[in-house]
């Protein structure tokens, strides 16, 4: 197929319309910002779900035939899928402008062009601005290729133009479009918002950061209390909207003056009355706990709390550069304990400076904060992903390995290779702790339905009953997970012991499943009557 001049399009092909294609799952607010700048200067905006069948994306664009196609890059393993897709799309005529937008294609703009040679132009960091320039620009046949926040190619190699400034004043752009369905938690709704912009921490294994600091302006910009707390009113007056799931990479509750603003969206919360009404969820960091306000929270209505502890080894949190300590998160989940809030955390059992000693801490560690029952174990392995400086710093010492799809590394004892690689075959065998279906993930969400049901319904008997069966099984569960991972320490370490039975375990894995769904369903149906009564009386 001959090649399109795109660049040269006559302007009459224009017809005012915009796709952009990104994840939608549990809300994609990066591209509703996007979209409701376009559309309020008037642009058509068609929003599409890169999880839909191949040939229905295709058929969508095509049949819009629109202006540019903005592609939303949130996992840069994901890079060769978008390539796919843009190949399909020219191959079935769309002529469209094509640009990419994200953490990815922002930090590593010239290796994105290079995986997707479709691709006209980059719009590098917060793209609103940009993107409405060039649409504007595109539709008025101006030269694109002078306008600041785009890289593209030359004959020459790849031309990055001066990035624009972060925007600066979150409050001037308008509330984000939502084209996707609500989280639904026992017929509760549940949206996305944020608060605030960037990110003040300089973890080692994150790229939050750097896509904020290699941008001019502002690291970090934090919303009108009044603004976030109006948008929320908003969205629970049309859109029923119940359970609030703040995205902010680290809420602004960190030190005096953001303490301060914390404590204002409180009283604010609670003078509009939303308080009585809606819940919310939030990330920080461990530092950022505070008995005193996460007890007003509380009452205005937190109900969970997201911490990345990334590591229970000092030597681990040194690696990741968290600037925190191992007591000062083990302090943290105490707290939000004492003051009954559920938390949620990332954790990573290894990393590049891992040992089996520091293997066995992390154990130690989980077994503290979870033996109880009251979260799901959950870990994962560190992974270097572009513009994170764990990268550089792996490149420099020849341990970096994989691509962009696959980033990986080798630890410094061999022996931790094989250790991993037998501990990923098994979690994915028996399916324990990665997948929508994945036990962890099933035990996650009955735990949060339970955290609902006490915040958003009537008081009902037999709450008590069914979370202690839920944190037993919880309990269990965990315990046996960290057995497999001691297990295996033993066995790769000191060649004590043999691996653990996959098919055993996948066995053990599905009755316990089984049991969680099971005593689940029980719960709602015996409570049938009462949960539909508060939903349409709330309706």
């Amino acid at each position: 197929m001959p090649a399109i001049d795109r660049a040269s399009a006559p302007v009459a092909d224009a017809r005012g319309v915009v796709a952009l294609i990104g994840f939608q799952k549990m809300g994609n607010l990066g591209l509703g910002y996007l979209s409701a700048v376009l559309r309020r200067a008037g642009w058509d905006v068609r929003v599409i779900d890169i999880e839909q069948p191949p040939e229905a994306i295709v058929r969508a664009v095509a049949d819009a035939r629109p202006l540019l196609v903005g592609f939303s890059l949130i996992f840069q393993y994901y890079i060769r899928r978008y390539d796919d897709l843009m190949f399909s799309l020219r191959r079935a005529g769309v002529d469209a402008h094509f640009t990419m937008g994200g953490h990815y294609p922002s930090l590593s703009p010239e290796q994105t062009l290079k995986a997707a040679p479709d691709l006209d132009s980059v719009v590098r960091f917060e793209g609103e601005e940009t993107l409405l320039a060039l649409v504007e620009t595109l539709r008025d046949g101006g030269d694109w290729r002078a306008l600041d926040g785009l890289v593209y190619r030359t004959p020459d190699g790849v031309q990055a133009n001066p990035p624009r400034h972060l925007v600066h004043d979150l409050d001037a752009l308008p509330f984000p479009d939502r084209d996707f369905a609500p989280t639904e938690i026992l017929g509760r709704q549940g949206m996305p918002i944020l608060a605030s912009r960037g990110c003040a921490r300089t973890c080692s294994f994150c790229s939050i950061h750097t896509f904020y600091r290699t941008a001019p302006g502002k690291v970090v910009r934090l919303r009108k209390t009044h603004e976030v707390v109006r948008e929320m009113a908003e969205l629970y007056e049309t859109r029923g909207v119940t359970v609030f799931l703040f995205q902010d990479d680290d809420f602004p509750m960190f030190g005096p003056k953001w303490r301060a603003w914390a404590h204002d969206l409180v009283d604010r919360l609670i003078e509009s009355g939303l308080s009585r009404k809606v819940i919310f969820k939030l990330n920080c960091r461990a530092d950022a706990v505070d008995a005193h306000l996460l007890s007003r929270m509380r009452d205005a209505g937190l109900y969970l709390v997201y911490m990345g502890l990334e590591s229970g080894d000092e030597d681990g949190l040194v690696t990741l550069n968290k600037e925190i300590t191992v007591e000062q998160n083990l302090a943290a989940v105490r707290m939000l304990k004492d003051l009954g809030i559920r938390f949620e955390y990332g954790f990573m059992l290894l990393d590049p400076s891992s040992t089996f000693r520091s293997v066995r801490a992390n154990l130690a560690f989980l077994r503290e904060i979870v033996g109880d029952g009251c979260s799901p174990a959950t870990f994962c392995k560190m992974l270097p992903y572009d513009g994170t400086p764990i990268k550089a710093t792996l490149e420099a010492a020849g341990r970096l390995k994989g691509d962009v799809c696959t980033p990986d590394y080798d630890f410094l004892d061999p022996r931790l290779d094989a250790f991993y690689a037998d501990l990923a075959r098994i979690v994915e065998v028996t399916g324990w702790v990665h997948g929508p279906r994945a036990l962890t993930m099933q035990l996650s969400w009955a735990h949060l339905e339970v955290a609902v049901v006490r915040r958003l319904f009537p008081a009902l008997p037999d709450t008590d009953a069914y979370e202690a069966t839920l944190k037993a099984l919880t309990a269990r569960s965990n315990a046996e997970l960290f057995q497999i991972v001691e297990a295996l320490a033993d066995l790769h370490e000191h060649g004590v012991g043999r691996a653990p039975d996959p098919a055993a375990l996948r066995d053990l894995c599905d009755a316990t499943l089984a049991a969680v769904i099971r005593e689940r369903d029980a719960f709602v149906a015996r409570n049938q009557a009462v949960l539909l009564e508060a939903l349409e009386a709330a309706a």
